[in-house]
């Protein structure tokens, strides 16, 4: 029977967490400045394997998200196979879809699990902000390009290159920026936008994050990511914890915050996601391989969707469309959810998101349908805190949120969780999870 994914898994095959792993999730350029993209995901994967005791041995196959991607070496899958010395054979591969690219792993990794190619697989993704390459104007990697790369230019050629360069201004090389091709719009610039048209206040973006963090900090000192975060050794010393976290931040502190995008905008450092270094690392199986090693699955990905929207009219809103996608695809409502699993890009964008799914307007215009797809209760969203507070390094967002729902339904017993993420470019993500 074809699956509602729109593959067909071999008979009776089902993709299964069985357990997930991350680095400290850290502020770019502080303790984790010094290990790139490839480092970083070592750590988590090996972290992994040394958590769930996993002979890498029976590892197929791994399956990486990235986006800041290193220049020379774009396939940080298999870059992680070699740097940790797992068997050659160990085939990898690199996936991008902006902030989605985590989710975009695993759910490549299930289905491969589910068509019977694998039974075994590694899937996350990790970024290093720290490290992103400083890109020259494209005139000066025009001139300098053939001496450089062919090798044979004299200090004179150089010299005359460069006189016709100048002004220096115009050859410095340039602060990475997140903006959108198409649009020129930084994603905040979007968010702004959205949070004007959507009537999002600056009072309840704070309340938002406020809630972010007093949640990530209580998940902290109850225990809760313990088993989720594996320390790592950076050549400062040994990285322990997640350090974006404020549990002492309050209305009142976020309030005096100026806006960042726009003078009299509402988005301030403290309603938005910082730059951040860290990977997540997501251990998937067929349900009888990981019986027969002995292991316990957590959860199941009952259905997922990506969705694309012009990114001129709301960057980020495509969660409100593939979230009832993937709820389709289930078979479900979303009273039905016990937990959702917002990824926070900016206050303003879940915000959006919520008030747009509980919107009859929106589900008669953008979803074709009669009714909204409902209301979320705020005690089953994000109960652990998201991006704003723990941090978002863009391609570990996505396997973060999996492992923390896969952990929490199998602590707490409950059965489905529900998974939302934007992108840049106008790209949405959403996953329906299931207890085992």
């Amino acid at each position: 029977m074809a699956s509602k994914n729109g593959f067909k898994p071999a008979k009776g095959r089902r993709a299964v967490v069985v357990g997930g792993v991350r680095t400290p999730f850290c502020k770019a350029f502080t303790e984790l400045t010094e290990l790139d993209t490839i480092a970083l995901g070592s750590a988590a994967v090996a972290g992994l394997l040394k958590q769930l005791e996993l002979p890498a041995r029976e590892l197929d196959a791994v399956v990486w998200g990235g986006v800041v991607l290193p220049p020379l070496s774009v396939n940080i899958g298999r870059e992680i196979v070699l740097e940790l010395k797992l068997p050659a054979a160990v085939e990898a591969m690199t996936v991008t879809r902006a902030c989605a690219s985590g989710l975009q792993a695993i759910t490549t990794a299930a289905a491969a699990i589910e068509r019977g190619d694998a039974d075994v697989v590694i899937a996350g993704g990790s970024d290093s902000t720290s490290n992103a390459p400083i890109a020259f104007p494209p005139k000066v990697v025009q001139k300098l390009g053939p001496l450089v790369l062919g090798g044979k230019g004299t200090p004179a050629d150089y010299f005359g290159a460069l006189a016709q360069l100048m002004p220096l201004a115009d050859i410095l090389p340039r602060v990475p920026k997140i903006a959108e091709r198409t649009t020129g719009e930084v994603m905040g610039e979007a968010a702004e936008r959205m949070a004007k048209r959507n009537e999002i206040s600056r009072a309840a973006q704070d309340e938002f994050a406020a809630r972010s963090h007093h949640r990530a900090a209580r998940a902290i000192a109850s225990g809760r990511f313990d088993r989720e975060v594996s320390k790592v050794e950076a050549p400062g010393g040994w990285v322990h914890a997640d350090n974006l976290v404020r549990a002492d931040t309050s209305m009142e502190k976020l309030a005096k915050l100026k806006p960042v995008f726009a003078p009299d905008g509402t988005i301030t450092a403290g309603s938005a996601s910082p730059l951040t270094d860290g990977a997540a690392a997501t251990l998937l199986m067929s349900e009888e391989k990981a019986r027969a090693l002995g292991l316990t699955p957590l959860a199941a990905l009952r259905s997922w969707s990506y969705v694309g929207v012009d990114p001129a009219d709301q960057l980020l809103i495509g969660p409100a469309l593939c979230m009832p996608e993937a709820l389709d695809k289930a078979g479900m409502k979303l009273a039905d959810i016990d937990f959702v699993d917002l990824h926070e890009a900016f206050a303003a964008q879940v915000l959006s998101v919520i008030k747009a799914l509980a919107s009859p307007a929106f589900a008669r215009e953008r979803l074709g349908r009669s009714e909204a797809v409902g209301e979320i209760d705020v005690a089953r969203l994000n109960v652990h805190g998201g991006s704003i507070a723990i941090g978002h390094p863009f391609a570990a967002t996505g396997a973060r949120m999996v492992t923390t729902m896969a952990n929490e339904l199998a602590l707490s017993g409950k059965s489905t969780a529900l998974l939302g993420i934007c992108a840049a470019g106008g790209l949405g993500a959403a996953a329906v999870m299931e207890r085992v």
